[in-house]
């Protein structure tokens, strides 16, 4: 997920060791970049089980909010009110920043900027600010490389 808000609560465990197993349904993929290697080891190795604020210590979490549920619908409205071709572009941005090398970030950046400079959602958001307004969007480009 994007984001993950969790209660202060929130238990949270990689259990498979409990079972004799590893982690599996991508465990190891969605954990990666999450977490440091030694802790995301500990925790594979161990099953300990952490609560909210550890496991945003962690990195597991984003933040530890008291109703987690009203706090991603917020961050979903904030979010809409943004640019859905920015939008769009920071999450591929973000994709590329996971795996690339810095040449290939830097390159990845300067793409995106030219897609949206100039372009009418980016227009849009412009005036809107200037205008003190809320913005009034059209629907996300699609890329084929989506």
């Amino acid at each position: 997920a994007d984001v993950r808000y969790v209660t202060a609560d929130t238990r949270l465990s990689v259990m498979e060791i409990k079972w004799g197993l590893v982690p599996d349904m991508g465990g190891m993929v969605l954990t990666r970049g999450l977490v440091r290697p030694d802790q995301l080891r500990e925790l594979i190795y161990t099953g300990r089980v952490v609560t909210g604020d550890e496991a945003c210590a962690l990195g597991l979490a984003t933040r530890v909010e008291e109703d987690p549920r009203a706090a991603a619908l917020a961050a979903a409205r904030e979010i809409a009110q943004k640019s859905p071709d920015a939008v769009r572009a920071a999450k591929r941005l973000m994709r590329a920043a996971e795996d690339g090398d810095a040449a290939a970030i830097l390159l990845a950046e300067s793409v995106e900027q030219d897609r949206l400079i100039g372009a009418a959602n980016q227009r849009e958001a412009v005036r809107a600010a200037m205008e003190n307004r809320a913005p009034m969007f059209e629907p996300a480009a699609t890329l084929a490389d989506e």
